[in-house]
């Protein structure tokens, strides 16, 4: 490593003597020469044709359900992720891959009349060229999956820059969609900000999640650029909760969703509404449901809430709890990695940090409402607008402030986490920037759409 390079170690966040990967950012110049192999790989990629792209995306799938334990037990290791949710990762993963194989088969256009005359109007849709992915660590697997799957189905070719933090996940997903594919249709290179930059600045698209202030200046170089981008970004989600609801199943619910994998999801809930009577017996529920979920080694099976990703992740959740009113905590669990208690507030002066601010950690607040548009007001007053859970037993009432609430995604007696990887999946506000991830909406994104006139 030369003096002016960056270094990066990815460590076990139960256990941060055990290092996974330590590595040398390869700079801008070895970017700028994966995005060049893979532009010159792209035309020979799109002409293989829909069955050969179908078959590769289908090898792919295979592959990673035949390694499906050894990816579980990595990203148990290098991320935290509990192992349960580890595997559940895993089998999504090889479910997104199947189902993009049968995308490349899908009408890439429309044939029209034309107005007057002989003659057809068609139109089509052609890939980009290099798929740029910026991917975070949280979902090592899935996330840069659900971009390379539609990406590469619809015929481009595709770089992936993995958050450090996750490098050792992304290597060995990367071993396994490369023996699938030719030279140079899917490259990885590792690093951090300098190496994003650069591939942000080389490749035809762009897909990027991660963090707010990140997205939003991945979005303007992109737009600068005039190519295009979406960049999905932070949440600061609440649950509502109606006096009619079943508490105990509500409150189990939004536990999980508050403190499974630490709180670090963009999906999971940082706010609980409750509405009118249903305040004290929610509020008792919820305690008794936060203070039940096990915390602890990420290996073990039973293991809800694992250890924050890194000891600054740590400090952060601690320093958010300044000036909160604590309601209840569980414990955090004993050993050298950075585990945090699960924690739920309330009393909450008003702009405290976690009515503003996304922390991406166990901690949530509890919240009081008069009524349902009351719920609604409180829900859409922060600057982030991914997602929204509301527990009812009765879906009248909730229907009637569905479409009053400002968030992309809502979920009805249902955790606020959870994705159905078929469906768009994105936010409002500063949660996201641009089209919708994943589904049919991924293949829209991948491509751009031509307009053909012929006439005789």
């Amino acid at each position: 490593m030369t003096a002016d390079q960056t270094s990066f170690v990815s460590r076990n966040p139960a256990a941060p003597s055990d290092v996974l990967a330590e590595f040398a950012a390869p700079g801008p110049t070895a970017v700028a020469g994966a995005v060049g192999r893979a532009r010159a790989a792209q035309p020979g990629w799109l002409d293989l044709g829909a069955a050969a792209r179908s078959s590769a995306l289908s090898a792919i799938a295979g592959a990673i359900e035949a390694a499906a334990d050894e990816l579980a037990a990595l990203a148990v290791r290098e991320v935290g992720k509990p192992a349960a949710e580890a595997r559940a990762e895993v089998a999504r993963t090889v479910a997104i891959w199947r189902y993009y194989a049968q995308a490349p088969y899908e009408p890439t256009g429309a044939v029209h009349e034309t107005a007057a005359g002989p003659g057809l109007l068609l139109t089509r849709r052609r890939p980009h060229g290099v798929a740029g992915l910026i991917t975070p660590w949280n979902f090592p697997f899935a996330i840069p999956s659900w971009k390379a799957a539609p990406a590469l189905a619809a015929g481009n070719t595709v770089v992936l820059k993995p958050a450090p933090e996750a490098t050792a996940c992304a290597v060995r997903l990367a071993e396994l969609v490369r023996q699938a594919v030719p030279d140079g249709v899917f490259a990885l290179v590792p690093g951090g900000a300098t190496e994003g930059g650069a591939l942000v600045s080389a490749a035809d698209v762009v897909s990027f999640t991660g963090s707010t202030a990140v997205g939003d200046a991945v979005a303007r170089a992109a737009t600068a650029r005039g190519i295009p981008v979406q960049a999905e970004t932070g949440g600061l989600n609440a649950a509502i909760v109606l006096p009619d609801a079943d508490m105990e199943r509500a409150a189990a619910h939004i536990a999980a969703a508050v403190a499974g994998y630490a709180g670090q999801k963009c999906t999971a809930t940082s706010r609980v509404i409750a509405v009118g009577a249903a305040h004290e017996p929610l509020r008792e529920a919820l305690a008794e449901a936060l203070r039940a979920l096990p915390v602890g080694n990420p290996a073990d099976p039973a293991t809800v809430c694992g250890p924050l990703i890194s000891g600054p992740a740590r400090d952060r959740a601690a320093e958010a709890l300044d000036g909160a009113c604590v309601l209840a905590a569980g414990t955090a669990a004993d050993g050298p990695g950075w585990y945090a208690a699960p924690t739920i507030v309330e009393k909450l002066p008003a702009g405290h940090r976690l009515l503003t601010e996304e922390v991406f950690a166990p901690v949530a607040a509890l919240l009081h409402a008069d009524d349902l548009p009351h719920a609604v007001r409180i829900s859409n007053a922060v600057p982030y607008g991914l997602v929204t859970s509301v527990h009812t037993a009765g879906l009248e009432a909730a229907l009637h402030g569905l479409d009053r609430l400002d968030t992309g995604m809502i979920r009805i007696n249902a955790p606020s986490t959870g994705v159905d990887f078929h469906l768009p999946f994105g936010g409002t506000k500063a949660s996201g920037h641009g089209p919708r991830e994943q589904g049919r909406a991924a293949l829209d994104f991948y491509t751009s759409s031509r307009t053909y006139t012929l006439a005789p």
